[in-house]
């Protein structure tokens, strides 16, 4: 039986678009109908990076293309965005009508790669998946098609490089920050680390690197474990998986604690690290603790999560054991979850603290969330951890929003991550400066 969803949060499978607008100086091609792109764009992009938002070639396919095929116009279209952005990368990406129709995508593609041309494709036909799933198709056609082709010594292993994959860029708002943070805090154990996307990437030049790592560090509660299990396949790289984002003192030192025993690091060393940052983190704590007394009948006592499994976890841990707000109803909402990973996410949910747990549903449908929300006994404070669409929700029943993932259309962000010990104290400024604002 089919079901309407009221307030999407992720995209179709076209949404790997900004995967690939994620490396630096590398370029999308679109072959899809007009408009496709930019609706992903206005969901899920905010800024266009290298070559991303109007600024994607793509093929605008109409009725001619439908009815005729639509490959001469792709090849067009690949010709002119070669002659015209000056680029590393160029991915070709299906819609629907090109999936539909047939169109030889994968031959067209080869005629280029036969010329030498840094052309791929991945087939990300809106219908047959959400961009969660499409984002590992792409990455894994990279590699496939662009990485083990123009690597060199790639079974030459670099001591201590490791290829980190966290949240998928774009459709985590805050992808960029966190993405610095995880490499700062990565670095600072003594790895040496493969960001791979952003403004701390070295673009196509790390991509090329990818079979020559030591290790790979998967930081996501799902996507990407299909990659990682690719790699670790192909080029015998054994992979750590860490299943949500570490928010705060006690996730991100279990995390880095973790990765040091995984890859063999110096003990010592790494535990010297990770004590100067936790007397960092906890004296700023520290120095809260008179706003804490003060405000405590004022705080959020209780929160509500309407995120993806990623940022769920993450976020209630760092809650419940750090800040002492209690979880209220939990769902995750976004990523429309595989039924095969939905009992591991329900056990951390299980087992968030020593003494709490909480229950967890999944399901999509916005609207019908928020009104099970509304329906429930507002006798505390309440924190929601959610998007732009919840912000009506909080105002009607007097509870303070963080919005954490898409939509965001009232805020802009920048560097801003919630990943590590400073994104634990910069969740902590952005949750209890709603305090102060409401405060008379």
């Amino acid at each position: 039986m089919s079901k309407f969803i009221e307030q999407p949060r992720f995209s179709c499978a076209l949404g790997a678009q900004q995967s690939v607008v994620a490396i630096r100086r590398a370029v999308p091609i679109v072959h899809s109908g007009p408009g496709c792109s930019v609706k992903i764009c206005d969901l899920i992009g905010q800024g266009e990076g290298y070559a991303g938002g109007s600024t994607i070639p793509c093929t605008n396919s109409s009725e001619a293309e439908i009815v005729f095929g639509g490959e001469n116009k792709l090849r067009s279209v690949i010709d002119g965005a070669l002659k015209v952005i000056d680029a590393d990368l160029y991915v070709v990406l299906t819609g629907c009508t090109a999936d539909i129709v047939g169109d030889d995508v994968a031959q067209v593609v080869r005629d280029y790669q036969d010329l030498d041309k840094p052309v791929v494709y991945a087939e990300t036909g809106g219908f047959k998946s959400n961009n969660y799933v499409s984002h590992d198709v792409v990455v894994q056609a990279i590699i496939e098609q662009y990485v083990d082709k123009y690597a060199q010594h790639k079974d030459e292993k670099i001591p201590g490089l490791v290829n980190v994959f966290a949240t998928i860029p774009y459709q985590d708002p805050y992808w960029n920050g966190n993405l610095i943070e995880l490499k700062i805090i990565l670095e600072g154990i003594g790895l040496q680390v493969n960001i791979l996307y952003g403004v701390e990437s070295e673009g196509i030049k790390e991509w090329l690197n990818i079979p020559r790592a030591e290790y790979n560090l998967l930081i996501s509660s799902w996507p990407g474990l299909e990659v990682v299990k690719y790699l670790q396949d192909k080029y015998g790289t054994p992979y750590y998986h860490f299943p949500y984002l570490p928010v705060g003192g006690v996730e991100t030192s279990k995390f880095l604690k973790n990765v040091t025993a995984f890859t063999g690091l110096d003990k010592q060393k790494a535990e010297a690290f990770i004590a100067r940052e936790e007397e960092k983190f906890y004296s700023y704590i520290e120095r809260t603790a008179d706003f804490m007394l003060e405000f405590r009948y004022g705080l959020p006592r209780v929160f509500y999560t309407m995120l993806d499994s990623t940022y769920a976890v993450g976020f209630a841990r760092y809650l419940v054991n750090e800040l002492g707000i209690l979880p209220a109803r939990q769902f995750i909402i976004i990523e429309e979850t595989p039924d095969i990973y939905k009992e591991e996410i329900i056990a951390q949910f299980q087992h968030i603290s020593a003494i709490r747990s909480a229950e967890v549903t999944f399901d999509s449908d916005g609207g019908q969330i928020q009104e099970e929300i509304r329906n429930d006994e507002h006798k505390k404070r309440a924190l929601i951890l959610g998007s732009g669409w919840e912000r009506d929700l909080a105002q009607d029943i007097g509870a303070d929003l963080l919005m954490l993932s898409v939509p965001i259309s009232h805020r802009l962000i920048m560097n801003c991550g919630y990943a590590g010990y400073n994104g634990g104290l910069r969740a902590i400024e952005d949750i209890y400066d709603r305090v102060l604002d409401t405060y008379r």
